[in-house]
């Protein structure tokens, strides 16, 4: 099973950074209304870039990290989601991300 860290952008523009055992039902949630209460009135939601780490801990400290950016920041790890590699080691995350596939 992986563990997902996502990063959306909601209908208003705005960026909303998540986790989840199960992107797809995760990302329908969203769009239905049921997810986060930041997105439910910032529907429909897109993907921009998930990535896939080992356990629900790495998932979870990875996505505060995230949380904690910037907006330039967040948009530099949609461009180039390898980014997010060089940044998790510079915050002592010892853990391996892998960068999933999104349509772009």
């Amino acid at each position: 099973m992986g563990y997902w860290v996502y990063i959306v952008r909601c209908a208003d523009q705005t960026l909303y950074s998540g986790s989840t055992t199960d992107l797809k039902r995760r990302l329908h949630e969203h769009n239905m209304g049921k997810g986060a209460k930041y997105t439910r009135s910032r529907t429909p939601v897109q993907l921009m870039r998930a990535w896939l780490v080992d356990s629900w801990s790495q998932a979870l400290r990875l996505e505060a990290g995230v949380k904690k950016c910037p907006r330039t920041f967040k948009e530099e790890l949609i461009r180039d989601p390898q980014t997010v590699k060089v940044w998790a080691e510079q915050m002592g995350y010892d853990f391996s991300i892998e960068v999933a596939k999104t349509e772009d």
